[in-house]
């Protein structure tokens, strides 16, 4: 088995969940998820904006719409991906480190913006 540092696993998993959310719920990637899913908000009783998704197609488009629209699913893929390069492409891992900075913050984020 690899040997890894509690520093790098700290990593690995804020990478892994930045790398998730990104291609799960970032703007910046709706392009992915455009072509398998279509995601609108409509305001519940009380007003909060609640996200519904409609998944597209039938066969292996509707498969992709299921796992973009699967924060946990996206996540197993995320993670492999994430340790693959940490393995295979230790040249890499400055992007890892970018990724895990950015999940940080998110998490930081959204502590002080939610409570």
């Amino acid at each position: 088995m690899h040997d890894i540092s509690w520093i790098h696993l700290a990593i690995l998993i804020l990478a892994s969940f930045r790398l998730t959310h990104l291609i799960v719920f970032d703007e910046i990637t709706s392009f992915i998820r455009d072509p398998f899913l279509s995601v609108t908000y409509e305001p519940d009783a009380s007003g909060q904006l609640v996200r519904h998704i409609e998944i597209k197609g039938s066969g292996l488009r509707h498969w992709i719409g299921l796992l973009l629209s699967c924060h946990w699913c996206v996540g197993i893929w995320s993670s492999l991906a994430v340790i693959f390069v940490y393995i295979f492409l230790p040249s890499a891992f400055s992007l890892l480190v970018i990724l895990a900075v950015a999940g940080a913050a998110a998490v930081i984020e959204s502590k002080l913006y939610f409570g």
